[in-house]
């Protein structure tokens, strides 16, 4: 395994924008090696009540930081957007920040594709929607004027005309061996959000030798109780499973889905409270997995007392689990 890398994640449905960045300040500040970002139209629940758009305060990340990483986590490139606006997009972000940026994309979710009134196609037409994707950003950032006709999506003699010296990573979100294929071919890495070691494999099987993230399931607060309960009220629709997460549209219906979720159920699925022992617990077999770039979630209620955590022995505890 490369050195483990630990990052953190930025909930831009439970924060408004001004704060994500200034959480982003205070994650470098703290040690963390990269922040990930994501890239929603809508809130999962109806308790969170923010999702600002997540190019513009990349953006502002990019100007208020010297050391750590960005990334998407992750942008869908089709239906709310055209692969042309997201090679763009991703483009100028990694001039603004340097060479620090990472374009971590996947699928989508109907609760934010939806929106613009195209439709949410079903899965194989949205996988080969991926892939066409994936393929015009790769060809726009060869450089010059170029065009596509796929069997899904267009491009007409288009030109991104500001490319950085080093294009950015793609990291593609897999939750099967076809996603994790796909990664391997058109994608520099692999994202998931489960320690799972066969998404690995399929990836590294498939010829992919490039990092792997991951997200960790983590609740900050004084007790573990507190902690459970805000990780119920914040972070309870990432439960239901991808099947689900990916075809609700509204937050009203992660509402009803997510009901009757208690917080004990998410004490079992989230490392809770302030222990230090139980969230390395819970971070270890995102390693053994096979995982090297490691993002937490912080769904507690106490976010500066998290990096205060963090920045005590978390960060170099974790980053000692891949040793």
């Amino acid at each position: 395994m490369t050195s483990l890398k630990i990052g953190y994640k930025l909930i831009a449905e439970a924060y408004g924008p001004a704060e994500m960045v200034r959480q982003c300040v205070l994650a470098e500040q703290a040690g963390f090696d990269f922040v990930e970002i994501s890239d929603h139209f809508h809130p999962w629940v109806s308790e969170q009540q923010h999702s600002g758009f997540a190019w513009s305060m990349l953006a502002a990340m990019a100007a208020k930081t010297e050391r750590i990483e960005l990334a998407t986590g992750v942008t869908c490139p089709f239906i709310r957007y055209h692969p042309a606006v997201i090679a763009q997009a991703a483009a100028t972000t990694q001039i603004l920040a340097e060479g620090r940026f990472t374009l971590g994309v996947g699928s989508g979710e109907r609760l934010n594709e939806h929106v613009v009134g195209q439709g949410w196609p079903p899965v194989h037409v949205r996988h080969r929607m991926f892939r066409e994707s994936l393929e015009i950003i790769r060809l726009l950032w060869q450089g010059g004027y170029q065009s596509y006709e796929g069997r899904h999506l267009t491009l007409e003699d288009a030109r991104v005309f500001d490319l950085p010296d080093e294009l950015p990573r793609i990291v593609v979100a897999a939750g099967g061996s076809r996603a994790a294929t796909l990664a391997a071919e058109l994608g520099d890495g692999l994202f998931v959000t489960e320690p799972s070691a066969d998404l690995v494999a399929a990836y590294q099987g498939a010829g992919g030798s490039g990092p792997a993230y991951a997200e960790v399931p983590l609740a900050y607060a004084g007790t573990e109780d507190e902690a459970a309960e805000s990780a119920r009220r914040l972070f309870r629709f990432g439960i239901t499973g991808w099947k689900v997460q990916a075809e609700l549209p509204n937050p009203v219906n992660f509402d009803a889905a997510t009901a009757l979720v208690t917080a004990d159920v998410m004490r079992s699925n989230f490392g809770c409270g302030p222990d230090l022992d139980r969230h390395l617990e819970v971070t270890k077999p995102f390693v053994d997995a096979g995982y090297d770039h490691l993002a937490l979630i912080n769904a507690g209620p106490d976010v500066d007392g998290f990096f205060e955590h963090a920045a005590n022995g978390l960060i170099e505890e974790a980053r000692g689990l891949g040793r």
